[in-house]
């Protein structure tokens, strides 16, 4: 064959393999980049082997490491999630590395299956709004769900994919500040976020409207209300969506201009302390029947002090508290609040659980945690420390085809999941990334459930800060309590509620998901 034949049928095939990449929907990188897209996949392949001698390690990457990613990956995709050969985490000399302590026998009501019920529910120990009487008060049905990200932030096919799969999964999807938008319809359970801008409830002055909050809720399956007070990524600033982001679809759903940046302001105008706050709450929850709470990250702590006080004559008060770690973040933010504003999530956590406890008011209160918690030793700390639940944010991303980018401030997500640009978010297949979401979640809570038998209890709510020790590499192990000085009894359910959720979990009824 000649040298120009040869070349015809290399261009030709060629040619397939581009057709081929743009008609598929199995992977969006091949979608948006034909042909190097494959390089990705390849490097993926050899890069165990090349980074034996160069590069990075598997547990070297931040914000999540090579091994953490490909466990949330194979995860999703119910891939061989198994690691081989031993940890290659530097147990030996890091400092601050949980363990958790297995039991030899099973305490009560602890199953003894060999791996755990692969498509178990695990519900929160707490039903949520029940304490204060709340119309609408439920048990959500799983202890993993889906953490605040707002369509603009996400696009809508992400948006819709973490709807969808949340649905399958038997877990909440929160929608983030940015109001509730058609791919938040899809048919999963949300958690209405109440921002400082408020979004999806606001007048045409930009100020909280009563009326229209009452009529979005009730035209969509919401089950909760969260008044954001500060997040993770940028506490004390507000929300930032660039202009880049701002569609004309998002500039309709938000009320604001297209093409400009969105800032959000750093603080509410409807309420200015704890008191006010105390009364929208009550008011919020008096008129749309549903439990409300907070999210916030933790800096100062008087608000804490001042909120636990105020609650404690148990005539009004917060359903649940979403402490959100400031190591957590979804979006753009400037690098000084990603990196040093507010307390990482266990130390933000545990002074503010200390607080309640101090009070007496923990079995009232639902804690849900926030930030790298998708992760399931770090869960299992949080749960330890008292959390109920947990929310998932760029694991959830991940689980859809986030490949951390770190791209999501520049709307040049390359795969579609934290853009508005149809250039990349065309490679994003809903149908395919739904169900991906809903095997991460079932994933995640069946390795809660299996390290709960280690320990030798029924449920994550259960494991107490005695069941885990932080590592001081191989010099000393201090226990969980000692770390965060915790008292006797702080962290763990209350015996009605140990009971309650033991009968629950046994009933006949309890759903499964595959």
């Amino acid at each position: 064959m000649s040298w120009r034949g040869a070349a015809g049928v290399a261009a030709t095939a060629l040619g397939g393999v581009v057709a081929y990449d743009l008609t598929q929907k199995k992977h969006a990188i091949l979608r948006n980049f034909p042909v190097v897209g494959h390089f990705r996949y390849w490097a993926e392949t050899v890069g165990p082997e090349l980074r034996q001698y160069i590069v990075t390690s598997n547990d070297e990457e931040r914000p999540f490491s090579r091994d953490q990613r490909r466990w949330i990956y194979a995860s999703s995709k119910l891939e061989n999630n198994y690691f081989g050969f031993g940890t290659d985490n530097d147990v030996e000399q890091v400092s601050g590395y949980p363990i958790i302590k297995h039991r030899t026998f099973m305490g009560s009501g602890a199953v003894t299956a060999p791996h755990g019920e692969e498509g178990v529910s695990v519900p929160s120990a707490k039903v949520l709004g029940g304490p204060r009487g709340r119309t609408h008060a439920f048990r959500p049905r799983s202890v993993v769900n889906v953490s605040g990200m707002s369509f603009g932030a996400l696009s809508g096919a992400a948006i819709e994919a973490l709807n969808r799969g949340a649905e399958i999964a038997g877990c909440l999807q929160n929608t983030g500040e940015g109001g509730l938008s058609p791919y938040h319809r899809a048919g999963g359970e949300l958690v209405f976020q109440i921002g400082t801008a408020y979004f999806g409830c606001r007048d045409e002055h930009g100020n909280f409207d009563l009326g229209r909050l009452k009529d979005m809720v009730q035209s969509a399956p919401v089950r909760a209300i969260e008044v954001k007070l500060s997040q993770g990524a940028k506490p004390g600033l507000g929300g930032m969506l660039p202009g880049e982001k701002v569609s004309a679809e998002i500039a309709a759903i938000r009320g604001i201009p297209e093409g400009q940046d969105c800032a959000s302001p750093s603080r509410h105008t409807a309420f200015d302390d704890v008191d006010s706050l105390l009364d929208f709450v009550e008011l919020v929850a008096s008129e749309t029947g549903l439990p409300v709470g907070i999210k916030s990250a933790v800096g100062n702590m008087e608000f804490w002090d001042e909120l636990g006080e105020e609650m404690s004559d148990r005539t009004r008060g917060v359903d649940f508290v979403n402490i959100d770690g400031g190591e957590g973040g979804t979006g753009a933010a400037p690098m000084i609040f990603a990196d040093s504003v507010a307390y990482p999530f266990r130390v933000g956590f545990s002074q503010v659980y200390r607080r309640f406890a101090e009070a007496g008011l923990t079995d009232e209160v639902t804690f849900i945690g926030a930030g790298k918690l998708g992760l399931a030793e770090n869960a299992l700390v949080a749960f330890a420390l008292g959390a109920d639940m947990v929310n998932v944010g760029r694991e959830a991303m991940m689980a859809v085809g986030c490949i951390q980018a770190q791209k999501c401030h520049t709307d040049h997500c390359p795969v579609g999941v934290a853009t508005q640009n149809p250039r990349y978010t065309r490679g994003l297949d809903v149908g395919l990334k739904q169900q991906r979401l809903a095997n991460y979640v079932v994933s995640l809570r069946r390795d809660l459930i299996k390290v709960s038998e280690a320990v030798g209890v029924p449920h994550p709510g259960f494991i107490s800060v005695a069941d885990i020790d932080i590592l001081d590499g191989q010099r000393s192990a201090v226990s969980l309590a000692d770390v965060y000085g915790y008292r006797p009894g702080w962290g763990e359910l209350s015996g009605p509620l140990k009971e309650d959720l033991l009968a629950v979990m046994a009933a006949p009824h309890a759903t499964t998901f595959a």
